[in-house]
């Protein structure tokens, strides 16, 4: 068994990015944390190291020469490294985020970040891959519920569905709440807002008083707050599917933003 701490190929976090203010930022914050961390200022670099270094997580820059985060992604899918993958970018815009997430990074970042969004971020990404892929030297014992049939998931953290009326309604897996401690509240957008695919709907604050970003699933107006959540915060975690759920939505472009998501049949 691997000892991450103390293994010479074994680190935490590979960072890759071709600015070296961001490599910096991300050694100095993990520093705190006492995460290992390794860096790549180019894709290629960054594959090279896969191949001979074990890594928990890995927080990839999109535009980058030669190889952008996207390819970099595939790359790894080719080559069936199981490694959770965190997208960062200066140019943020949903298409960017949304994108990522399809093609299988399990979070986005958007420059400049702040230590707490970093944090949150990466500690999210270290739980993932032990509750997915047994990273940390050991597989997790704890269940995670599947997202169930008739649901449809944005990348590992969000859901919605379709009801007859044609709203929509949405919330978070039961592998994103997983990945936080205990959950301590819930920070709802208000009645009328408008929330968009890709973007942070919701800020749900753990027990370890982190606070965690939920991406939507979809685009709309939101017409209809789970109220029950707020004296009954426990329905998120006991049933994020059904009595959990967060916000009743009228969609706006349902169309076309589903090619971006995927069935939880799957």
């Amino acid at each position: 068994m691997i000892d991450w701490k103390k293994h010479a190929k074994a680190y935490d976090i590979l960072a890759v990015d071709d600015e070296q203010v961001i490599i910096d930022s991300v050694k100095k914050l993990s520093a705190f944390e006492d995460w290992k961390v390794d860096t790549a200022k180019q894709a290629e670099d960054a594959l090279d190291k896969v191949r001979s270094n074990t890594y928990r997580l890995i927080i990839c820059d999109i535009m980058m020469p030669e190889i952008d985060g996207f390819q970099f992604l595939d790359e790894l899918k080719k080559h069936h490294h199981a490694i959770p993958v965190i997208m960062t970018t200066g140019y943020s815009t949903v298409e960017n985020a949304v994108k990522s997430l399809t093609k299988g990074a399990i979070d986005f970042l958007p420059k400049p970040f702040t230590v707490d969004e970093l944090i949150s971020t990466v500690i999210r990404g270290l739980k993932f891959g032990q509750l997915e892929f047994g990273h940390a030297g050991h597989s997790s014992t704890e269940i995670v519920v599947p997202c169930p049939s008739g649901h449809y998931h944005l990348g590992y953290s969000s859901w919605s569905k379709l009801d007859d009326d044609g709203s929509v309604r949405i919330g978070c897996t039961d592998l994103f709440l997983k990945t936080l401690d205990s959950i301590d509240h819930v920070h709802l957008w208000d009645l009328e807002s408008d929330i968009i695919q890709g973007n942070t709907c919701a800020h749900i604050d753990s027990e370890d008083e982190i606070s965690h970003n939920l991406l939507a699933p979809v685009t709309g107006r939101i017409i209809e707050r789970n109220e029950n959540l707020i004296d009954n915060i426990e329905l998120i975690e006991k049933d994020p599917y059904f009595e959990g759920w967060l916000y009743r939505v009228i969609p706006s472009n349902l169309d076309y933003e589903y090619k971006y998501l995927s069935p939880c049949n799957d």
